[in-house]
């Protein structure tokens, strides 16, 4: 199938060199009131929360474009609007729910997972979605790590050589300047036992200008790097951000997208279908699907549990393994990730197991007797690594 991705063009009073410079998208994002008022009809209850906002408010002119001028339903609406509903608290809320400050180890590092870490580089960023998970963080407009804790976060992640993965993060690391961007890259690509580093961004949804050739040029140097994109809906996708995808794997950088699932915004197998085919037809992973954490101001965006897990099955076996993300859950506290898949195993009686699958075809597999386990002899080739 062929998609016409939408071209946002600038409002009016707007050169087109402006709309598509990422400065100027920066520069001149909406943060108050009357900067929402001339591209929205502000509904009551949007007027409202800007008096006493719980989180900062910020977008950019173009992701403002992507929303409806007059429907406060509209899914990017929802996403980037501020709402009194914020204020109101009815099952769970949480300043840090994934409880990263009690695996933070350096003010700018967060060690949750062992081969893994993030590095918060930044706390800025372009646009602040409403559910953001790390408020007790971003938003504070710190735009660079400081020079002292810059080396000592580098030192830090030197100094643990079980780390092979490292995760820039923040904040969005693309709202840097190139200049400071790659030196990052460059200085941890240099610590010998990190093998990857994974970049986390939004850029390419809020702001697909910023990708521009010079950047991924330079990046490229220290491949392996990994581009992790956070598409919660299909109305994202536009021909700019389509063309930033191109870039980037034209470029050699795998893309991956975490999407999360949110109330009135994405919550139905058929947006979830079409956001992972048009991905996917743009070289983009589907990776996960997250259940959306429990952040403060958030209880009106986030699904429930059963919902999620519904969307999840009638999507399963109606989309190939390369469209379906990984349905996911941060167990609030810092509990980490886990997986949640379709229990198929009706139930099972000694070695036989009965399953009935997504389409009710049922069978039966016979596991082996318990056996004296055989450790392949090569094994202690790889223990170390």
């Amino acid at each position: 199938m062929n998609y016409n991705f939408l071209f946002i063009e600038p409002p009016p009073g707007v050169k087109l060199e402006d709309w598509h410079n990422w400065q100027w998208q920066t520069r001149n994002a909406l943060k108050k009131r009357e900067d929402f008022s001339n591209y929205f009809q502000l509904s009551e209850e949007e007027l409202q929360a800007f008096d006493n906002p719980q989180f900062k408010i910020q977008v950019t002119p173009y992701y403002a474009r992507l929303a409806s001028l007059n429907n406060p339903q509209n899914p990017i609406r929802k996403i980037l609007m501020p709402n009194i509903r914020e204020y109101q608290s009815h099952s769970q809320q949480m300043l840090d729910p994934l409880g990263e400050n009690q695996h933070r180890p350096h003010s700018r590092i967060i060690h949750r997972y062992t081969d893994r870490l993030l590095f918060l580089i930044t706390d800025y960023c372009s646009v602040y979605c409403r559910y953001c998970t790390r408020k007790h963080f971003t938003g504070k407009d710190q735009a660079f790590i400081n020079q002292y804790d810059y080396e000592s976060a580098l030192k830090y992640i030197s100094q643990r050589k079980e780390v092979r993965e490292v995760i820039l993060s923040g904040g969005d690391p693309l709202t840097l300047s190139n200049e400071r961007l790659v030196q990052v890259v460059k200085d941890i690509s240099q610590i010998d036992h990190v093998d990857l580093i994974r970049i986390g961004t939004r850029m390419p949804i809020v702001s697909p200008m910023r990708i521009q050739e010079d950047l991924l040029l330079s990046l490229k140097k220290y491949h392996p790097i990994y581009f992790m994109l956070h598409f919660n809906h299909p109305k994202e996708i536009t021909a700019q951000s389509a063309k930033a995808l191109s870039l980037l794997v034209d470029h050699g950088f795998p893309t991956f997208n975490q999407m999360v699932l949110l109330n009135g915004v994405n919550n139905h197998p058929a947006i979830v279908k079409a956001l992972s085919r048009r991905l996917l037809k743009l070289r983009v992973k589907p990776y996960y699907m997250f259940q959306c954490d429990p952040s403060e101001g958030s209880d009106h965006l986030r699904t429930s549990v059963e919902n999620s897990m519904e969307i999840q099955r009638k999507l399963w076996g109606n989309l190939s393994g390369l469209a379906m993300p990984n349905l996911s859950l941060d167990i609030p506290g810092g509990g980490g990730k886990v997986g949640i898949v379709p229990n198929f195993e009706v139930h099972h009686q000694n070695e036989k197991r009965f399953y009935k699958g997504w389409d009710g075809k049922e069978g039966v597999y016979i596991s082996p007797p318990p056996q004296e386990i055989i450790i392949p002899n090569d094994v202690f080739d790889y223990q170390e690594e």
